[in-house]
């Protein structure tokens, strides 16, 4: 599943970073890794910016941005 298309307070597991070049080494460098538990803890009014759970920490990845995310998604909303 894209990451992009993960729902509110829905967990999964990233599995890939589709990306190369600066944008996919910025990704990794944030923690976006595979193997990597990640939650999609809230959205903007418009759905863009996603706000992701991920070590402890909370961070912002604009839509384009998670587009080059996969997730195997652990299951619907809490």
């Amino acid at each position: 599943m894209n990451l992009r298309n993960m729902k509110i307070d829905q967990s999964g597991l990233i599995t890939a970073v589709r990306i190369n070049g600066p944008l996919g080494q910025r990704l990794r460098e944030m923690g976006l890794v595979p193997g990597t538990k990640i939650t999609v803890a809230g959205r903007a009014p418009l759905y863009d910016p996603v706000m992701l759970r991920i070590a402890g920490q909370t961070l912002t990845l604009r839509n384009k941005e998670a587009d080059y995310i996969e997730v195997a998604a652990e299951g619907g909303p809490k």
